[in-house]
């Protein structure tokens, strides 16, 4: 992430948290970050330099006016007329950090080699949030080259419960061993 969407999407959460507007602003940021990615053409011409300001905060009118919050549009107006609206999507990331920080939740992804049953997934969200004393918002994917077990990623930290692990960890055992 970059400096300048850290700055832009931070500011923004603080405009919202003072409003008390976290959450209806949370979802509008990261849905139109979500238009946006799932539109590059638009994204593209909206940065097009020789298109002029106006008109390109004009076409964020038209697109979004009606949608979002007016402080997102003016938010989206402000990057566009910056040159930076394609640091959108970096900025809903900071807006979510933010939120997340000051909501005592925390993001964890599992990935697993086959789907975790709903009872499993449950049982590892409820340790998870016992263990962190936070609410935990539990992601799973799967990854066959995992082998067996889980990976864990948490707060920029790893955990790492996969057979792949336990095989290296055997290997770098033996190969250290004198004879």
């Amino acid at each position: 992430m970059t400096e300048t969407a850290k700055r832009y999407g931070g500011s923004l959460y603080d405009l919202a948290a003072e409003e008390g507007l976290e959450q209806d602003i949370l979802n509008d940021v990261e849905g139109c970050a979500k238009i946006m990615a799932e539109n590059p053409d638009y994204l593209h011409l909206l940065s097009m330099p020789n298109l002029p300001k106006k008109e390109r905060c004009g076409l964020i009118d038209e697109a979004f006016a009606n949608q979002v919050h007016p402080y997102v549009v003016n938010f989206m107006k402000i990057l566009c007329e910056n040159g930076t609206l394609r640091e959108l999507r970096g900025c809903a990331r900071e807006y979510r950090l933010r939120y997340n920080d000051a909501h005592g939740i925390v993001e964890a992804t599992a990935i697993a080699a086959v789907p975790l049953s709903e009872e499993n997934r449950a049982h590892l969200e409820a340790k998870l949030c016992a263990m962190t004393g936070k609410t935990v918002q539990l992601e799973t994917k799967v990854d066959p080259s995992v082998l067996g077990g889980i990976r864990l990623d948490m707060e920029g930290a790893r955990m790492d419960g996969t057979v792949q692990a336990r095989l290296d960890a055997l290997r770098r055992s033996i190969a250290s061993a004198v004879l």
